[in-house]
């Protein structure tokens, strides 16, 4: 009888835990790292259009990748269009992928989910945002691991990419890593 019991426990834990796995791979990876918190007051039609990667911690999916940009626009089911496209100088050819993203709580709240593979989502946490001019934004992913600066032009004031560099580091996002790539003429 015990270890009937202690069998049907051990059933039910691994099915939980297995449910939990596939919850996990179905919604993605939507959280918010820990300190980071989403951008208030957020405006989705002044935040459309082209934005230019200023600086970005470094994921396979961009890796060698220069003259990076991230153009979003309306969809028809409501969500955004996001293609990214980047320069790979190794393969001197350009490379793009186009994802969906939707927001995850009120649309006045810079957080999203964006996908670019199928069912799979992760966070885009919009955590510093110039609210007047939409001229700069800083986005994490799910973890401290992703992080981006993005401008409304290839270049920042060298003042004003300190002072997004240093708010990053102070959530403890590990700004030595950081990889600024070129962004000397506009892309296709």
């Amino acid at each position: 009888m015990v270890q009937a019991t202690t069998t049907l426990k051990v059933q039910t834990v691994i099915k939980s835990a297995w449910g939990l796995i596939i919850a996990c791979l179905l919604t993605g990876c939507v959280g918010v790292p820990k300190g980071v918190k989403p951008v208030q007051g957020f405006e989705l039609d002044c935040y459309l259009g082209r934005w230019y990667e200023i600086a970005r911690l470094d994921h396979s999916f961009e890796r060698g990748l220069s003259h990076v940009t991230a153009d979003y626009t309306m969809r028809k089911d409501g969500g955004v269009r996001v293609l990214n496209c980047g320069y790979s100088e190794k393969k001197k050819e350009w490379k793009t992928a186009e994802g969906k993203a939707y927001f995850v709580k009120g649309t006045d709240q810079g957080y999203l989910k964006v996908s670019f593979f199928g069912p799979f989502y992760g966070s885009y946490v919009i955590f510093e945002l110039d609210h007047k001019n939409h001229q700069y934004a800083v986005i994490s992913g799910p973890n401290k691991s992703y992080l981006w600066m993005l401008a409304r032009r290839p270049e920042l004031e060298p003042e004003l990419k300190q002072k997004l560099i240093s708010r990053a580091t102070a959530l403890g996002f590990d700004a030595t890593k950081l990889i600024f790539p070129k962004q000397q003429h506009p892309p296709p």
